[in-house]
């Protein structure tokens, strides 16, 4: 582990960062290092290389080359560096460069001071992410990302190449029916938390279309100007929590993230702290036709057979996270699922309470971490079995 901790905001408006420092300090308890200059900032990283965990908020500047540049040398220094970038209104390609060049989130210069408790959580996310991917690199070399056990490996390979080659034929039909369809990629790929905290990027078929989040809030503000005005909106959005039922209204949208396949917005408890809530959206107008169906029958999920191949997950396992929600999951009572390795189906997915969404998530958490302490291959084959079982049955319905 670092021997302590540094934050960094990098940028030339100082506004921003009067305000940032002042949140950082509230809601962090530390002091906030400003730098205008990128070669002041560059000559103190080589200072203190490798001696400390550091978060360095980089504000957005006015060259995209100049910033991936820049971000990239920032990382050469120390493994441990967490990159946050400050910005709005970022472009798919925008986001996607920021992103491989080694931002992990992202901030408004503008943000309220209970986003930045969230991003305290997800600072504390990555230093359990850091602690995690250490011991597992001394634990298991061959195979440090994920730590999966030999055997356990060998049987991913074998079986997820066999799958591959036998379901290449579905595979390309699918990837030319979503191309058909709808401008964009037809693979989609979102970060999520494996193993050990693991960060890796995860496959799956695009379902939505390529401006979901934008269609979405279209939704949402012809159902509040159909609030208004008493009338019928074209598509109410149903948003659901179990029993309960929701409808955003525009500005409920500041506090709602919009993923592949909830939406997640913070609610007030009653304490000083929000929390995040996970809502399945009825009849989602981000899905496309061809999405629909492919969600209907799972086949979205059949590009994670490469993510098995390449190491990041296995057959079977506990299912990755989206980062939100991993980072709801670091305290002592559930932190024992991330020591499985990640997987496409579940001990929990095959469980009989889990139709219709009837298990709770206390439940799920508890059926992972109990797969955690006892998986083992005929666990797996069995899990399995059930799966495949499963999903011959819903295809006959």
């Amino acid at each position: 582990m670092p021997q302590y901790s540094d934050y960094i905001y990098f940028g030339d408006n100082i506004e921003t960062f009067d305000y940032f420092h002042k949140q950082v300090q509230n809601v962090l308890g530390v002091d906030l290092k400003f730098f205008s200059s990128f070669e002041t900032m560059d000559m103190y990283f080589q200072e203190q290389k490798d001696q400390f965990f550091s978060v360095v908020f980089y504000e957005k500047g006015k060259s995209l080359v100049k910033d991936l540049a820049q971000l990239a040398k920032l990382l050469l220094y120390d493994k441990d560096t967490l990159l946050i970038l400050v910005g709005s209104d970022l472009s798919r390609f925008e986001k996607q460069s920021y992103f491989d060049a080694g931002i992990t989130n992202t901030i408004s210069p503008f943000a309220q001071p209970d986003v930045f408790q969230s991003v305290k959580k997800y600072i504390h996310l990555f230093f359990e992410a850091t602690a995690q991917r250490e011991k597992f690199e001394i634990a298991t070399p061959s195979f440090p990302q994920v730590g999966i056990p030999f055997g356990k490996r060998i049987f991913d390979i074998v079986v997820s190449s066999v799958l591959i080659v036998l379901l290449s034929p579905i595979l390309l039909f699918v990837f030319f029916a979503i191309k058909l369809e709808s401008r964009g990629s037809a693979v989609y790929k979102s970060k999520r938390i494996g193993s050990g905290y693991f960060m890796f990027d995860f496959y799956k078929f695009r379902s939505m279309y390529p401006d979901a989040d934008k269609r979405l809030k279209e939704y949402m503000a012809l159902n509040q100007y159909a609030d208004a005005t008493q009338h019928a909106a074209p598509f109410s959005p149903s948003i659901h929590n179990g029993e309960e039922a929701l409808n955003f209204t525009l500005d409920d949208l500041r506090d709602v993230l919009i993923d592949d396949e909830v939406v997640v917005r913070g609610f007030d408890t009653g304490n000083k702290q929000k929390k995040a809530a996970f809502f399945k959206l009825e009849k989602d107008p981000r899905v496309t036709k061809v999405g629909r169906i492919l969600r209907k029958y799972s086949l979205d999920e059949l590009p994670q057979l490469f993510n098995v191949l390449k190491g990041d997950m296995s057959i079977v396992g506990n299912r990755p996270l989206p980062l939100y929600e991993a980072e709801m999951l670091t305290t002592d009572d559930s932190v024992e699922r991330f020591m499985a390795p990640a997987g496409i189906t579940g001990l929990w997915q095959v469980e009989k309470r889990g139709d219709n969404g009837s298990m709770s998530d206390q439940e799920r958490i508890q059926l992972d971490i109990d797969y955690a302490k006892h998986y083992s291959i005929w666990m797996d084959l069995k899990i399995l079995y059930k799966t495949f079982s499963a999903f011959i049955q819903k295809a006959d319905v």
